[in-house]
C-alpha cells in the first residue's frame, strides 16, 4: 500500500484557518473601532465567515464571547451612573418640595401671628 501524500491538503488546511482568523480579527477590530457591538451575528456579517465556523473553532467563540461579555458589563455600568444620578435629583426634589411645604405652613402660621397681633393693636387703640 502507498501511503498517500496529504502535505498539501495540510497545508491548505492551515492556511484556510488562518485567513478565516484574520478575517475575524479584522471584523473585530472594525466593530471597535466604530464602537459596534461585538456579537456572532455582527462578525458574522462583516467578516464574512459562516456563524457555525465561529461557534465551533473555541478560540474565536471564546474571544467573541468575552468581547461581547465585556461590552454588557461596559454598559451597564453607564447605565448605572445615570439611574444613579437620577435617584439622587429624585431625592434632592423631593427635599426640596419637603423643604417647600415647611415654608409654606411656617409662612401660614406667622401670617396668622401677624392678624392676631393686628387686632390686639386695633383693639388697644
Amino acid at each position: 500500500m502507498h501511503k498517500r501524500n496529504t502535505t498539501g491538503l495540510e497545508e491548505f488546511r492551515k492556511q484556510r484557518e488562518k485567513d478565516i482568523f484574520d478575517k475575524v480579527d479584522e471584523a473585530i477590530r472594525e466593530l471597535s473601532l466604530n464602537n459596534k457591538d461585538i456579537n456572532f451575528n455582527s462578525v458574522h456579517k462583516i467578516s464574512g465567515v459562516n456563524k457555525a465556523t465561529l461557534y465551533k473553532k473555541e478560540k474565536i467563540r471564546s474571544r467573541i464571547e468575552e468581547l461581547r461579555n465585556k461590552q454588557i458589563n461596559e454598559k451597564m455600568k453607564a447605565n448605572s451612573k445615570f439611574e444613579k444620578t437620577d435617584k439622587s435629583k429624585d431625592l434632592i426634589i423631593a427635599a426640596k418640595d419637603k423643604k417647600i411645604r415647611e415654608l409654606k405652613l411656617e409662612i401660614k402660621f406667622l401670617n396668622e401671628k401677624i392678624k392676631n397681633m393686628e387686632t390686639i393693636i386695633y383693639e388697644q387703640n
